[in-house]
């Protein structure tokens, strides 16, 4: 098996109009590895997440994914990774017209050639690996926001890709689904070999599905990578920036009166 990166971005800059994003950032993922892509709201991460997909260019930097290069691939080329890669959507993104069977089969029978029956057999397949088998028939709507996010894991997964991404694959779960999520990440990232790039704030989470951190901070001129590697050495790092997020606790504010927060809605004396 090839050690090479199945992800690498070289001093990737990003800009919105005249404002600088991303400013210099490097990332590298190796086969077979959880890395999880951290940082705090306004940090960068979904830009991010969408110059790897080749959905943003960058104005400077590169972006290779699967040894491709994401900034100047041709249309087809870029295609061609998209076959060999897969999403988890935030909100799962299932098509809601679509059983459940529809939407997982949907990326097998718009970009191979296996018969019908064999379709079948996979998507049953990847439910059962998501645990998730018998439910072919149900529509999204008919489904808890747990099991549209494995819907969309199993979706995800249809073609056996080499690389996983994902966007918030927990958010929005109770803490008992949520780590429901994060075991399902660990058992495909083991059962398949498969690299994975999970975009999360949900610390537990981290702590729990990666092998590797990487940590964006906005900063004057464009966010930046502060931290990149384990949990362990993320809960040691004395960086200011990354001590702030990782032991954030909520504020504590004088609890007005309901009499006086009234009094100042309406204005009255």
């Amino acid at each position: 098996m090839s050690k090479a990166p199945v992800v690498e971005v070289k001093d990737l800059v990003v800009r919105y109009d005249e404002q600088v994003v991303l400013n210099g950032i490097d990332l590298t993922v190796k086969p077979g590895e959880v890395t999880c892509i951290i940082g705090g709201s306004g940090s960068g991460k979904s830009t991010l997440l969408k110059c790897l997909l080749g959905i943003l260019q960058p104005v400077g930097g590169s972006v290779k994914v699967l040894g491709v290069d994401m900034v100047n691939a041709s249309p087809r080329a870029v295609e061609k990774v998209y076959r060999r890669i897969g999403m988890v959507y935030q909100a799962g993104a299932l098509f809601g017209s679509m059983t459940v069977e529809e939407n997982v089969s949907l990326p097998l029978r718009e970009h191979s050639d296996l018969d019908a029956q064999i379709i079948d057999i996979a998507v049953r397949m990847k439910l059962g690996l998501v645990r998730l088998s018998g439910f072919e028939k149900r529509m999204p709507n008919q489904l808890s926001g747990g099991q549209v996010k494995r819907v969309a894991f199993a979706r995800a997964i249809a073609m056996d890709p080499q690389v996983l991404f994902c966007d918030e694959p927990s958010a929005g779960l109770d803490p008992r689904i949520g780590r429901g999520i994060d075991d399902l990440i660990r058992n495909l990232n083991r059962a398949f070999n498969m690299a994975m790039v999970v975009v999360t704030h949900e610390m537990e989470s981290v702590k729990i599905i990666a092998d590797r951190i990487v940590m964006l901070a906005p900063m004057a001129g464009g966010a930046r990578v502060v931290f990149s590697g384990s949990y362990d050495e993320l809960m040691a790092c004395e960086e200011p920036v990354v001590r702030e997020f990782v032991t954030r606790a909520p504020l504590h504010e004088p609890r007005a009166e309901a009499k006086e927060v009234l009094r100042q809605l309406v204005g009255e004396d």
